[in-house]
């Protein structure tokens, strides 16, 4: 029985951590599933209330109010005020219990603290060009994975997406004033950004202004990646109107068969696919900060996590290589990020181990766009 409860603690921990892959047996996911998750279906008037986008409290991040979005690593500098580029932050699974398929959007609970956490370790990358907006969504929870019906599985996403849609929607309309845009987001948030950029973005007139997306860890294919009409995959570190993506395992890791044909972007060269990158390139990783709640079982409260300033960028930490789709890294346990890692799957470290590399490439891409603005018009490189 202990072995059972040892097997299952790893689950909790591989999905809490938002990953896209299970790795485990299904009898032990049904298992789990049976005990914690939804014990109902698809139940409409269980949902919380649409979030009002017009209010500054249906937004996790928002410009120039205090958030663990606006952390900045030891010793790097980044200039205060607004800047001149939006980044809007789609952040992923956080919600981990069975009181239904989506998240009730209770600001007091043990879900929000995680989306902080997803804010401090994550959407914090981007202020140093940006800022910030990242909406609080009805996200998918965490049993949708592995314990949903197929058309529940589905419709749990199509209600969170609606809902990132529509949060969209009142950011083009009503805050961003014509400025250039990036697009980020992480494993259930990247499955929503990667859709919003096929909907609203690829072939419309808001093309131009996006200068980039970097849409993390998740399973975005080869196939519907080159299925986009204009929007390509970056493979130069100063590219626009391109989309990044990469997900992390350990060299030598086990990786899910439905992990296959996944675009992979190296975050050390910015290349697609290509040889190893040496250690050397390593901009940063940075340790993380808070603690991301696993608990499954009995209400949402929160857990009273703390979350301190983000320290100093540990340097040269790994070479990379993209291979069969798969980023794969050096042996990250015996450093401060190491404890997000779950046997080989590094999908906890997609940001952490590359805070500072991305942090350095959306500048560079910024500058690249805001500089040909100026002499060549806003039209992104294709």
């Amino acid at each position: 029985m202990l072995r059972i409860l040892k097997y299952l603690l790893l689950v909790v921990l591989l999905l809490a951590a938002g990953g896209a892959a299970i790795v485990f047996s299904g009898n032990t996911i049904t298992v789990m599933a049976w005990v914690w998750g939804p014990k109902h279906g698809w139940d409409l008037g269980r949902k919380a209330p649409a979030p009002d986008y017009a209010d500054a409290s249906s937004w996790a991040a928002w410009p120039g109010r205090e958030s663990p979005a606006g952390f900045v690593p030891q010793g790097v500098v980044s200039a205060a005020g607004a800047r001149a580029v939006d980044v809007f932050f789609v952040h992923p699974t956080g919600y981990l219990n069975g009181g239904d398929w989506n998240s009730p959007m209770n600001a007091k609970s043990q879900t929000e603290e995680n989306t902080q956490w997803m804010l401090a370790n994550q959407a914090s990358a981007y202020n140093g060009c940006c800022n910030v907006y990242a909406p609080r969504y009805r996200e998918a929870s965490i049993f949708r994975y592995f314990s949903a019906p197929e058309d529940i599985a589905q419709k749990t996403m199509d209600f969170a997406y609606a809902d990132v849609v529509r949060a969209f929607d009142h950011y083009i309309a009503n805050e961003n004033k014509g400025r250039p845009f990036i697009i980020a987001s992480h494993s259930q948030g990247t499955t929503h950004a990667f859709r919003l950029i096929q909907d609203k973005i690829d072939g419309t007139s808001l093309q131009p202004s996006m200068i980039a997306a970097y849409l993390i860890g998740s399973q975005i294919r080869n196939a519907d990646a080159n299925s986009l009409k204009s929007v390509k995959v970056c493979d130069a570190p100063a590219q626009t109107g391109c989309i990044v993506h990469w997900a992390t395992f350990l060299e030598g890791a086990t990786v899910p068969p439905e992990m296959n044909d996944l675009v992979c972007v190296n975050p050390l060269t910015w290349r697609r696919d290509g040889a190893r990158a040496p250690a050397e390139l390593h901009q940063g990783g940075v340790p993380p900060s808070g603690k991301f709640s696993t608990k499954l079982w009995g209400d949402d409260a929160p857990q009273g996590v703390v979350f301190e300033p983000l320290g100093a960028p540990l340097l040269k930490l790994t070479w990379a290589e993209c291979k069969d789709g798969i980023l794969f890294v050096s042996d990250q346990s015996e450093n401060p990020l190491g404890r997000l890692a779950i046997r080989g799957n590094y999908h906890g470290l997609d940001y952490p181990l590359f805070h500072m590399d991305i942090r350095k490439n959306v500048a560079e891409r910024v500058g690249t766009y805001l500089q040909r603005a100026l002499t060549d018009g806003p039209a992104p490189e294709k």
